[in-house]
């Protein structure tokens, strides 16, 4: 009987794991990878190391290495990679990102939609900064509210209504940390729209493949249940912003 771990399924139909089209994670990278040089990018909670391979796809000069607790993601972005002729310029690492080592400083260090893993927003700059080359750039993705969450969307999403700020909040919190936004993608209805409904269709469909399945009644529950709690509860309300971030040069007088 056919395997089955839920976030490959629900990510099937749309690898990059948060509310981003393909073509907003090309600019993205394009806008954070430097033109100087070889790039070196680390990403921290990189699931499948669908933003690494990417990247990788986009300058043959560039090099990846990956951190996520997830062992079959691991194992399907390496086997993507092996796909893709990428295998020799990707490392991925099963590791909890919050403890992976400082080794080699990234150019690009990303974490997005994976701040939960490090405490917050933050943290995970913090987290980041350590990993972070001088002159090295972060991408960040974190949610933020579109507008004042009510009741059922807190409950839906699990949080209470100070888990995150709005977008003009999010960003000032960003620079009085000391970081400098040089470019900044927020997510559109659309590429939520398609972000939703590619995670619950996918698994829908899974179950109704696999009706014999010991996990699709679970599995069917939760798609139904997920595609309820956006549309009656966060649809609208919670945002995703994607900042490329660098260090603030310190105040001389």
């Amino acid at each position: 009987m056919q395997s089955y771990h839920r976030h490959l399924v629900t990510h099937a139909d749309h690898p990059v794991a948060a509310p981003l089209s393909e073509d907003s994670v090309r600019v993205l990278l394009d806008r954070a990878m430097p033109r100087d040089r070889a790039p070196l990018l680390l990403d921290l909670g990189c699931g499948q190391g669908t933003w690494l391979l990417r990247a990788l796809a986009a300058r043959p000069d560039a090099e990846g290495v990956g951190v996520d607790i997830d062992p079959a993601g691991i194992d399907h972005g390496l086997r993507e990679a092996e796909r893709l002729g990428l295998a020799e310029k990707l490392r991925l690492v099963t590791e909890d990102a919050s403890r992976y080592p400082v080794d080699r400083p990234g150019d690009v260090v990303l974490c997005v939609g994976a701040t939960h893993a490090f405490g917050g927003l933050l943290p995970s700059l913090e987290a980041a900064a350590a990993h972070l080359a001088p002159g090295g750039t972060v991408l960040l993705g974190e949610g933020f509210w579109e507008r004042p969450p009510g009741p059922d969307a807190l409950r839906v999403l699990g949080c209470d209504a100070d888990a995150y700020d709005d977008l003009a909040g999010t960003v000032r919190r960003v620079t009085d940390a000391g970081w400098t936004p040089v470019y900044g993608h927020v997510s559109t209805a659309a590429e939520w729209d398609d972000y939703e409904w590619s995670w619950t269709g996918s698994l829908a469909r899974w179950t109704l493949e696999h009706p014999g399945h010991p996990e699709a009644p679970g599995a069917a529950a939760l798609a139904a249940d997920h595609r309820t709690g956006w549309l009656t509860g966060y649809r609208g309300t919670l945002g995703f912003v994607t900042l490329a971030l660098r260090r603030t040069p310190p105040t001389t007088h």
